[in-house]
């Protein structure tokens, strides 16, 4: 009888003879060996980089890296939303559409990065020259996209996903350049790595808006950018990394960042032809002046064709690209919005929001009851032109001049908010020549916390005025102003004024196609959406008969604009608020 091994499980065949089987640990069962041996042997720590300077000095300087790459990064992330903005409107849309694409983007390109970091050094340097390259130059195409074909949206979103997925690719190709030159964990790796990103993030989000944009401007502050980014992964590459290329990997990437440097560098350098090329594409006539603030770009223009005709409409003004002011319309606009307002009761005291080109205040002046008028006005930059400027000094008759007026700085709602605490007395007329509400940066000057305010400042019998944007076109908009107004415990009389020119003026769009018309060089003749409001009863549409003589707009005009406006009536509105804006059309 032949007695069964003790390793060999009973009931087992006796002619088998018994095997011996190495010790292992209890914990670690037969089947995780060789998945544990084929994890260790990937992560087999490569070869030691070969550096021209000590382990120490070689991490801070991809570190270094990693930083002017972060910084780089976050500035053409801004860039976007900037341009976004700019170009096409809505700020809160295309912020969060460049954002969103850009992070999504940053995930694929990680996910690409994979392939190359058996070649870290050469991939890293492929993706800083295109980085650069795009990033680059992304304001001057969307620009110059804009100018001459029309729209930007598709092209703001292709620009965030390639700039997105580039972006992505860097983390995971220096992740691996770091160890390459000492193992770390890769807790510690990570820690370091970010560390820098975070901080380098910092810095170029900071830039862009107090460095960059006041002394650089957008395109030439991008291309700038874009060659600091493909200097820093050049010399990262091509020296601290150069044991890692072969001869001819050093060559073709040392031809390509030479490329992307001169293709930069030669665009800082026409950057000023081609802005004024693409501004006379973009407003169809000569610019006679650009000036940048640090609110916006304020753009003088001559003999442009705003309203499709074979007559120039002559001077306009253009505030970040939204025609503001054209000399076609604007008295008629001008009348429309101040002098009924002006008409049915006191009008010693009076405050107009915004208006700082001085139109609406010169219709103001020529009441000679006004004994006081305030105006409060964001940006210091259009007062200064609105005084120095000849053509508008003319519009405008040297309003901001006059004695009884006091000119402020300062953002409408803020300045309305501290009014209570400076001792100032109320208003008997309150007018609000506002960016138009359909924009998305203004609809906090359209909500239900402004109106209040501004009814705490008027008198018992004063008035308030609003310009609410065109009824025709966006009657949405128009009657959530007024019903906005409404619940703030004013009564209402909504009136809208047809005769407007430009299709333009005072709107949140921009120039459709070439010369600043709709394409086929005709545009719909449009409106002025206005609300006229006041405490306790709703005040009466009227011009008095001891007013100022109309130019442009009459009694009859202003009958025809209280029935035009009820044509579009919009009933169960609700308001708009600070956390719920509501002016979408």
């Amino acid at each position: 009888m032949i007695e069964t091994p003790a390793s060999v499980p009973a009931g087992a065949s006796g002619s088998s003879p018994p095997r011996k089987e190495p010790p292992r640990a209890p914990s670690q069962a037969p089947s995780q060996a060789p998945a544990q041996e084929s994890a260790q042997g990937s992560a087999r720590p490569q070869e030691p980089a070969r550096l021209p300077v000590p382990p120490g000095a070689g991490r801070f300087l991809v570190l270094a890296a990693v930083f002017v790459c972060a910084a780089c990064g976050l500035v053409y992330e801004l860039e976007l939303v900037a341009l976004g903005s700019h170009l096409a409107g809505d700020s809160v849309t295309h912020t969060s559409v460049v954002l969103s694409v850009m992070v999504f983007a940053m995930g694929l390109g990680s996910l690409l990065a994979k392939r190359l970091r058996t070649r870290a050094a050469a991939g890293f340097g492929i993706v800083e020259a295109l980085l650069a390259l795009v990033g680059g130059g992304s304001a001057m195409a969307l620009y110059a996209y804009f100018a001459w074909v029309g729209g930007s949206v598709a092209v703001l979103i292709g620009f965030s996903l390639v700039i997105g997925v580039l972006i992505g690719a860097e983390m995971p190709l220096l992740m691996t350049l770091i160890q390459r030159i000492r193992e770390q964990d890769a807790g510690g790796a990570v820690a370091d790595l970010f560390a820098a990103d975070y901080v380098g993030a910092l810095v170029g989000g900071l830039a862009f808006p107090f460095l960059l944009l006041p002394l650089m401007g957008q395109l030439p502050g991008a291309l700038a950018v874009g060659t600091v980014n493909a200097v820093a992964g050049g010399v990262l590459v091509l020296w601290l990394f150069r044991g890692d290329l072969s001869p001819r990997s050093r060559r073709a990437l040392l031809l390509v960042n030479a490329l992307v440097v001169a293709v930069l560098v030669t665009g800082v350098a026409v950057v000023d032809s081609f802005e004024q090329a693409a501004r006379r594409a973009v407003y169809g006539g000569e610019v006679r002046t650009v000036r940048n603030t640090a609110v916006q770009e304020i753009v003088l223009t001559e003999g442009v064709r705003h309203s499709g005709g074979s007559e120039p409409a002559g001077f306009g003004m253009f505030l970040d690209g939204r025609l503001r002011v054209c000399g076609g319309d604007e008295r008629r606009y001008h009348e429309a919005l101040v002098h009924p307002a002006m008409a049915a009761g006191p009008h010693g005291r009076v405050l107009v929001l915004g208006g700082g080109d001085g139109l609406a205040l010169r219709e103001v002046l020529r009441h000679p009851e006004v004994e006081s008028a305030t105006v409060v006005e964001l940006d210091p930059g259009v007062v200064e032109l609105a005084r120095a400027d000849p053509v508008l000094g003319r519009l405008n008759r040297r309003s901001l001049d006059d004695p009884r007026v006091r000119v402020e700085t300062g953002d409408a709602f803020d300045w309305l908010r501290s009014r209570p605490d400076s001792g100032r007395p109320p208003y008997d007329v309150i007018v609000s020549d506002l960016p138009d509400p359909g924009a998305s940066d203004s609809s906090r000057l359209y909500s239900q916390e402004f109106f209040g305010l501004a009814a705490r400042a008027l008198s018992e019998r004063g008035r308030l005025v609003v310009h609410a944007g065109p009824a025709g076109e966006r009657p949405r908009t128009y009657w959530t102003v007024e019903t906005t107004l409404r619940t703030v415990g004013l009564r209402t009389a909504p009136y809208a004024v047809d005769g407007r020119l430009s299709g333009l003026t005072a709107g949140p769009g921009r120039p459709q196609g070439r010369g600043g018309t709709a394409a086929g060089g005709r545009e719909r003749p449009g409106d002025w959406g206005f609300v006229l409001a006041a405490h306790g009863a709703p005040p009466p549409l009227a011009l008095g008969p001891g007013g100022p003589a109309p130019h442009a707009f009459g009694p009859a005009d202003l009958r025809r604009a209280a029935a035009r406006a009820e044509q579009n009536r919009i009933a169960g509105l609700r308001p708009s608020t600070l956390m719920h804006p509501r002016y979408r059309d």
